[in-house]
């Protein structure tokens, strides 16, 4: 027997007809003798149409009655699994987050989770009780509703996994695991049995939207056992069917090794910004990326260029693309402490990673990667690497070809596909 949290997604969860799929899948783990909680998500498109009545009603509306309507989504399909559950004769209840309660932070629409009492939800689970669980809300140390932002339900279920100790956190998706690439881009992509959790962290950073990056960062602090699977799939006795995202230890350091590089990722998301003629002198630099930190609008890939003969330099950064609008104005209302001439910018670029635990073994990665990039004449714009990726910035349209490149040339185009 074991401890299961199960969560799924607003596209699960999109209707009778659906929520009664999910009920199916549940009760097969119940079945199998296993205790179950499960979070959810509202249905797909709800928290969108929520949203959109709290701008309607005030443009500046107040942050807390925000997540009072928002969180509202979650709350109904939770109680309509519930219910569900109990037509098909397994013991279910609804524990709302101020029910358990699920202690967050007060900073509303984007609270962190600090802690959740289990008690009662351990006791109803071992009399082998369903616990349904809206996911993406919780409540402040003063009993007002918070959200965790969206995305926040990955966060949750991996929070309450930890929290009942778990043996395995189960995410339902559109998706029936974690591919070396977009199979949409790559037909012969292969689906990964396990990745580490540094792995997964760094592919949902650069644009692998499996998993909620907020979500591997906790399960990897917890050691929480996640795994990405497909809810459309026909339920199966295989305990893991999907990808396993664990610690190394569970992988292997003899694995790593074999697997060079794990998966590619891309980002469309992106905008490059240059400054040119920045002055060449101590404190330039932080003069540009103090204000944008202060505006909370995250930086990227940063080249420098070497100085001009006139003691001055050009700068190159990436942003969000949604941010781009801000940090152009920011950078502006700050041009005469820069000190720059002019500001370009260009939103018709993409961000490509490999990512891989066995890069920290193994040479020549990076020159790999541009050495195969150059022989189809696709330009590097700007590069940023850590401990275990690399990525490369180009034009836009050259994403599919250089994701399609790059998984040739590392060898993971799965040799049975069609």
């Amino acid at each position: 027997m074991a401890r299961i949290v199960m969560k799924f997604g607003g596209t699960s969860m999109a209707g009778t007809e659906r929520i009664r799929n999910v009920a199916a899948r549940v009760k097969h783990e119940v079945d199998a003798g296993n205790e179950v909680a499960v979070v959810v998500s509202a249905m797909a498109g709800e928290t969108d149409r929520l949203i959109n009545f709290c701008r309607e009603a005030a443009p500046l509306h107040d942050p807390k009655e925000y997540d009072v309507v928002v969180a509202a989504g979650e709350q109904i399909t939770s109680g309509l699994l519930a219910i569900t559950l109990q037509a098909m004769g397994v013991k279910a209840r609804s524990w709302l987050g101020w029910q358990l309660p699920i202690k967050t932070s007060d900073a509303h629409a984007s609270a962190r989770i600090e802690d959740i009492d289990t008690t009662g939800l351990i006791a109803a689970m071992s009399a082998g009780e369903v616990a349904v669980i809206p996911g993406f809300q919780g409540v402040t140390a003063d009993n007002r509703i918070t959200t965790l932002g969206r995305g926040g339900s990955d966060t949750s279920a991996v929070a309450v996994a930890a929290a009942v100790k778990a043996d395995r956190c189960d995410i339902y998706t559109d998706v029936d695991g974690v591919y070396t690439t977009d199979p949409r881009i790559v037909p012969r992509a292969r689906k990964l049995a396990k990745v580490t959790y540094e792995e997964m962290l760094e592919l949902a950073s650069v644009g692998a939207k499996v998993l909620q990056t907020r979500s591997v960062g906790l399960a990897m602090k917890e050691n929480v056992r996640v795994q990405v699977l497909s809810s459309f799939d026909a339920p199966t006795d295989n305990p893991i069917p999907g990808t396993l995202i664990v610690g190394d230890d569970e992988i292997g350091e003899d694995e790593m090794e074999r697997q060079l590089i794990t998966g590619i990722a891309h980002d469309k998301n992106e905008a490059k910004v240059t400054l040119t003629s920045v002055p060449d002198r101590p404190g330039a630099v932080a003069n540009i990326f103090g204000p944008l930190a202060d505006a909370n609008i995250n930086v990227d890939m940063i080249i420098q260029n070497i100085a001009h003969d006139s003691g001055s330099t050009d700068v190159t950064f990436t942003v969000p693309g949604a941010e781009l609008a801000r940090a152009i104005d920011t950078l502006e209302k700050g041009k005469d402490v820069i000190g720059f001439s002019t500001l370009m910018h260009d939103t018709k670029v993409a961000k490509i990673s490999v990512v891989g635990v066995g890069m920290r073994s193994h040479a020549g990665v990076a020159s790999t990667m541009f050495k195969a990039l150059a022989q189809r004449g696709i330009n590097v714009q700007a590069i940023s690497t850590s401990e275990i990726k690399v990525s490369v910035l180009i034009d836009e349209d050259e994403t599919e070809l250089a994701v399609r490149v790059l998984h040739t040339a590392y060898g993971l185009d799965a040799e049975d596909a069609a």
